[in-house]
Formats: structure tokens, sequence, C-alpha cells
């Protein structure tokens, strides 16, 4: 052992011989003893006293500790030779075989020379583990049979301390039926048996449990414990016992096959196959009653097997027993009776004859609709009926008895298809049994249509606007009506109410789609001409007789700026200057000229502004943008040419706006001029103007006739038609077709004041003619074709001229008659 266990091995034959020389110095052993458990670094035993060594050879000789076949749990301190627990020492873990002695061997081995010192420590054992019981909880079936005295053995606690420190005894908690007895072995221990001290009765008490608890004799004592469930077998000792002997029960006649009657419920104390029932008929109980009735041998279950009619049997009474399945079987027994009740088990019937099955909406009240019987083969108050409408209330019909069990369904209240186009009618018959009976029978009767609803406009009055130049076969609107009624009475037709507005048909203006009302322009309108339109749209249904409705539709045309305005003073030839002449010492602020333009349209659209296109100087001349007049702003200088330049652009209000532009030539001289110099002259002899009075005097004779003819065809023509409705117009726009504001044409020179009048309407001639000297000076201006303005010419007083004689003449051109 020592070979193994020395500080050096060396590989050498030598030192092997030398450590076997030296065995005879390890012969001699020292004992020590310590408890287990004790803390570390605690104190042992001085070996370098107990041993005879210099404590300071201990370092020089290289002192070591070698613990044989164990973990090493002590250490030598080698300066001061003591020996020390170096780890916790645990008995039972180093000594498992239980001993009472327990030691640690161990060498210290010196070298130089090698010495060996043979030290065995003995570790005494203290109480520091409770008794333990291998198995926590233990299980016992014993019997209820089982007689008193009877053992069990039970499971023994260990104890891994020794000596008195092991197991001492055993307890057992209280009980009447159960006690232990302790026996010891041959080595000491102890063991325990269960011993049964009384009669057991698992009707009783089925489960027992115990504690059995192991004390060892070490102080303090330590204790470890065990549950012991100790199941009490059953024995068939108890008979199956029922509530109540005698059972009594009601069930309706005609209850349906399976109903359940009542339900058994015997009771046995035991359990198992002990407790588990079975049951079934005594030969006391009639085959009859065992062919209505049947019996569940498991679950004690009473049901209706076949018919219980009150008027053959008006109770029946069985015999019946629980059985329980033990090997020497037990039983109990109880009779059941069963009372049948008489119920109400016919159900009341209703028939229906002479039903109609569609009815026209305009019948009369009081029409019939069908005959309804009703019966019920109960007799008493079950044979009683009463025969109502589902609903009556919500429902336009009655009920009136006609005879012994007969009714007529007629109509109470005017028919509507358009409020409820079918009736679902439901029939409700009830018997006065109890509970009652009732029955349903519903019939449907369908209301036909007739065409009693005139087509409706959503609205009365429908207002349009249109704005000019529309393209001819534009959508304006759509005019829906709608029919309530069905088929042929609902299909609608559109058209327009003819109606003339000068001598010009509704239908030639307008075209509405006969199938959906879409409502068509036919022509492309101009609000210069035409402002409005009232006319009727009339929709009629395809019935027998047709109905029909209409609407007023009100078509109002929009202006749009489709005019250039047009400049009538100062009047100038088509692409020519206008020239005007004054004189240098003219002063500030007087008039030059006016520039005048007037605009077929109307509102924003005919409102002209006027501004200075060019200007060959602006600090001599201003143009004032509403009435266009061109006034000096300064006296002229001898610096300012003679001649100046104006280009004049007259603008009106539309979106996008349109314009026309004039050219204006001012010429100043030193004194005043006559107005020949300045115009363009035709010097004619007087021989010339004869010829020419002698040409005016025939196309005036000529144009007079023409008119006279024109106007006795009109005449002949309002005699034979009469003369259609005018359309009605507001006042306010009456008056701005009759007249427009007057456009008056200023000059500083010698010729007349020109002012225009109407609103849509051009010029168609103008004649001015002034004389001067014997010579006629003739202005005839280029006026867009069209026909609606008439000129007058209204002399008034002129400054300074050669003019001696001034006449007026006015031409008018046709107007249209407005209503």
């Amino acid at each position: 052992m020592a070979v193994f266990t020395a500080p050096s091995r060396t590989r050498s034959a030598v030192a092997g011989l030398a450590f076997v020389a030296l065995w005879g110095f390890a012969l001699s052993i020292s004992r020590y003893s310590i408890p287990e458990e004790m803390e570390e670094g605690s104190f042992v035993a001085n070996l370098a006293t107990d041993l005879g060594l210099d404590v300071r050879s201990l370092v020089q000789r290289k002192a070591k500790l070698d613990v044989i076949n164990s973990k090493n749990y002590l250490d030598i301190n080698k300066e001061t030779g003591e020996l020390l627990i170096r780890e916790k020492i645990d008995r039972e873990s180093i000594c498992i075989t239980k001993t009472t002695s327990c030691f640690l061997k161990m060498d210290v081995i010196l070298e130089s020379p090698i010495r060996i010192f043979n030290i065995e420590l003995e570790i005494m054992d203290i109480n520091d583990n409770a008794p333990l019981f291998r198995r926590k909880t233990m299980h016992l079936d014993i019997s209820e049979a089982t007689p008193s005295g009877e053992r069990f053995s039970l499971t023994n606690a260990v104890d891994a301390d020794v000596g008195a420190n092991s197991i001492k005894t055993y307890y057992l908690s209280e009980s009447r039926y159960f006690n232990i007895d302790i026996q010891t072995g041959s080595d000491g221990s102890k063991y325990v048996d269960l011993v049964l001290g009384g009669r057991l009765d698992r009707e009783e008490h089925a489960v027992h449990n115990l504690i059995l608890t192991a004390v060892d004799g070490g102080v303090p004592p330590r204790s470890g414990t065990a549950s012991i469930i100790i199941n009490v077998l059953d024995i068939n000792d108890n008979a199956p016992l029922f509530s109540q002997p005698v059972f009594a029960v009601n069930v309706s006649e005609n209850s349906a096959a399976g109903t359940v009657v009542m339900t058994l419920n015997a009771s046995d104390l035991d359990e198992g196959s002990n407790a588990q029932l079975t049951y079934s008929y005594t030969l006391y109980t009639s085959e009859k009653t065992q062919e209505i009735f049947s019996l569940d041998p498991n679950t004690g279950e009473i049901k209706v097997k076949g018919v219980i009619d009150y008027e053959e049997s008006q109770s029946f009474e069985m015999h019946i027993q629980a059985q329980d399945r033990g090997s020497n079987p037990l039983s109990g027994h109880c009779k059941v009776t069963v009372f049948v009740t008489d119920l109400n088990d016919n159900y009341p019937e209703v028939t229906i004859k002479s039903v109609k099955s569609a009815l026209s909406e305009d019948v009369a009240v009081g029409t019939l609709i069908a005959v309804i019987t009703v019966s019920d083969r109960d007799s008493g108050a079950n044979g009683e009926v009463k025969l109502s409408l589902h609903q009556q209330e919500t429902l336009p019909f009655v009920l009136s008895p006609s005879s012994e069990g007969y009714f007529e369904l007629l109509t109470s209240k005017p028919l509507d298809r358009e409020v409820i186009g079918k009736y679902d009618i439901t029939f409700s018959v009830t018997d006065k049994g109890s509970p009652p009976l009732s029955e349903n029978e519903t019939i449907t009767l369908e209301i036909l249509d007739v065409n009693d609803n005139a087509p409706a406009f959503a609205q009365s009055f429908y207002t349009i606007h249109v704005v000019e130049n529309n393209l001819p076969g534009a959508l304006l609107t759509s005019l829906s009506a709608f029919d309530p009624d069905l088929n042929e009475n609902q299909y609608l037709v559109y058209f327009i109410m003819e109606k003339e507005i000068v001598n010009t048909s509704m239908s030639m203006l307008f075209s509405i789609n006969p199938e959906n009302g879409d409502l068509y322009a036919l022509k492309t309108f101009d609000f210069e001409r035409e402002r409005e339109f009232l006319f009727h749209i009339e929709a009629r249904d395809s019935g027998v007789p047709p109905l029909s409705s209409n609407v007023t539709v009100h078509i109002i045309i929009l202006d749009q700026n489709d005019n250039t305005p047009v400049i009538v003073s100062p009047w100038r030839a088509q692409g020519s200057v206008v020239e005007e002449v004054i004189p240098r010492s003219t002063e500030k602020g007087h008039l030059v000229a006016k520039v005048i333009a007037i605009d077929a349209d109307s509102e924003q659209n005919a409102r002209v502004t006027y501004q200075l296109l060019q200007i060959s100087d602006s600090t001599l001349f201003s143009l004032d943008q509403y009435n266009g007049e061109i006034r000096t702003t300064r006296m002229f200088s001898y610096r300012d040419p003679r001649q100046q330049r104006l280009v004049i652009v007259a603008k009106d209000n539309g979106e996008p706006a349109l314009s026309a532009t004039v050219t204006v030539k001012i010429s100043t001289v030193e004194h005043v001029m006559s107005f020949s110099e300045f115009t363009t002259e035709l010097p004619l002899e007087y021989d010339v103007f004869t010829d020419l009075n002698l040409y005016l005097v025939i196309g005036l004779g000529a144009v007079s006739f023409l008119l006279l003819i024109t106007i006795l065809v009109i005449i002949v023509l309002k005699c034979q038609k009469p003369k259609p409705k005018a359309l009605k117009m507001p006042p306010a726009n009456r008056n701005s077709v009759i007249s427009r504001n007057s456009v008056i044409s200023q000059r500083s020179s010698t010729i007349a004041d020109s002012t225009l009048i109407s609103s849509d309407a051009y010029w168609y001639s103008l004649f001015l003619a002034e004389t001067r000297k014997g010579k006629v000076v003739v202005r005839q201006p280029i006026i867009p074709k069209g026909a609606g303005y008439f000129v007058s010419s209204i002399p008034r007083s002129i400054g300074p001229s050669e003019t001696t004689d001034s006449r007026a003449s006015t031409l008018e051109g046709p107007r249209r008659e407005l209503p």
C-alpha cells in the first residue's frame, strides 16, 4: 500500500530498494478521534509534537499528507505542525456500511530522508440524519369481512446514523380500528406491523388515513413520517332499497312511444358489482301492461311502448324488483301505479271552399272571396271551435258567419294594388280544450291591376337654362314621369303639346323621346332673337282608358358673347380713317370727338368700354373709358405736330372679350374751316342734283308700294288664322327688348346728332344730307346685314359753321313684333 502513496515514484530500481529498506520506519500508527461535520479549519492534533518532529523540518523535508482510498479532508500546517480540517467530513458518505466504527486512514510522508507515519482518524457519528421511509405513502386493501387481530406488514424506516442515533421506536396516529406492533431484529433494527383492532364497515367508513412516525434515539431526537391509506373492500351485505314502496304517476293519453313515464332509482349501500342493480317486472305484472310500457333493466326508466287510450284503460299497475349482481344477489321490490289523463287530442279542421285566387282592385266592398267550414271531432268544450283571421286589423277582409260551421270571407275596405299587390290570408281555428288546440290554413289572394293612377312628374314646373349657339340635337334634360300601375297601364308615352310662337310650332324647335322623356333642341338658339320658351309636355299611359298628366317647361336662353361691338360714331367708310379738324387754339378739355359702339349682346356681354390702343402724343388727348369722349388735356403748342393719330379700341365685357377699333386722325388749323373741306364730297351741279332727286323719288315710291302690298298680305293672313298666344314675358325683359340706351353721336361739326334705339336690331340704312353753298354731301355708312334697328336724326343747334341749312331724315327698318 505504501508503494502507491509514496510522495516520489522513481523509476530507478535503487530508489525502490531504498524505499523497501525504510518500510520499517512506518510501523508505528497514531490514532485520533473527531466528530463528523466539524467546520473547516478546525484543529485535530499537533503532528509535530505527537510525532516528535521539528516544526522547521516540516518545510525542509517537504512534509506531505496522503489519504488512503478517500478524499483528502485534512491538511498539515507546515509552520505550526498542526493537523487541520480542510473540508467537512460526513461519516455516512465515508463509511457506507452501517458499522459502529468508521476510520479514515492517511500517511504523513517526509523526505531527506524518507519517512512515513501512519495515522488513523476515527470519525464519530452525530445525530444529523432523520429517519426516512422508503415509501412515503403505503396503500392497503382490507376487506370489511377481515376478522379483528389480523396483522399487516408495513415498510420500515431507515436511519443513516448508528448506535443511539438510529431508529428507536414508531408511533401511529389515533385510530379506533388499528394499532401497531414493534419488533426488534437480531441486528437491533426496529420492525412494525399494523394490527386490526375492530370490525370494519365499508358503508360506514370506506377509507382510513393513518400517519406512521419513526423516531431515533439522538439528542435531540429526529423523526420521519409516512402516510398509510387503507381502502375497505366491499362485501355484498346490503340489499337494494327503493325510496318508497309504492309510486303513483300520471301519463297523458296518446303519449308518443318513447315518452318517459318515470325513472326508478333504487339504492344499494354496497359498491362495485354488489351495487350494480338490474330492474325487472315480477310475475304480478300483467302482460298487457308490459306491452304498453317498457322497463330499462339498467337504468330503471319506464317508457311508453304502446298506444295509451284513456277510453280503454284509465290506470296500469306494475310490480318491479331491483336485484344486485353480487355472488349471492339480494333484491328489493316496489309497486308503480300509472294513471292515464284524458287530453284534447283531436285538432280542429278548416276546409276552404269556393276560393278566388285573384281579385281586381276595383271590386266593391262586400265581394265574396271564399267560403270556409270548421269542425272538431272532440266533444264538449274540446269540440267547441273559434275561427279568426290572423292580423285581421291590417287586412281589408272580414269573416261573416253564414250558418252552423260555415263562414264567408268578404272584402271590408277598398283594395289598392299599388299599396299591397298580394295578400296571404291565414285562417286560425282554435278549440276550447285545455290546453286548446289550433290549426291554421293560408290562402293567397292576388290583386289585379286597373288603370287608376295617372302618370306623375317629379315636379310640376321645370326651368331649363340653355346657352345660345347650342348644337342642334343637343340633350336639354330628361323629363321622366312615374306610373305605379303595372304592364300596359305603366307604359308611358311622352309628347310636346303643340303650341305656336310667332308662327313657329314647338315641335319644330324641340323634340322629346316618346319612350324615356329626353328633351332635345332641334335648332340653334340666338339670344338676340329668342329669349325664352314656355310650353307643356304630356305623359300618357297605355291603359284603357289612358290617363295622362302634363308639366310646364320653361326654356330660358342664356346670352353668350357672340357679337362684336360695332362702332357707329364717328362714322367712316369700311377700312377708312376718321378725320377731325380742330383749331390749334382749342382750350383744355375741349370735346374733339365721341366714339360710340353698340353690342347686340346683353348685360355684361353688351357693356362696352373704350381704350386708347395707339396715340401720337399721350399728353394731348384723353379718352373716357365709359362714354368714349375724346378731349384735349392741354392747349396745343408750336412744337406739337399739326396732325395727331389715335387708334381706339371698343371692347365688351364678355368672356372672352370681343372688340372693334377705329382710327381717328386729328388735324389742327390756325382758324376754323368749313365742314365741307374735311369730308368726302361729291360736287354736283344743280342739274345733277335734280336727277338725283328724281331717282330718290322713284325709289321711295317703289319701296312704299312694296310695303303696302306686304301690309295687305299680312292682314289677310291674320284674318284667316287665329293669332298665337304670346308668351308671357316679365316686364323687365320686355322693357329691355323694346328699348335700349340711346346712342348719341356728338360732333363739333355741323352734322346732326344721331340716336340709335332698340336692343337686337341693326341699322338698315342711314342717309344724312347736308347742303352747303349749292352743293350736296351724301354719306352712306356700311351696316351689317339684318334688321331691327331704327335710326332717328334729331337736329340741334351747333357751333359756328359755314353750314346754312340742316335737314334730318328718318328711315325706319323692319322691327320684330314683341309679345
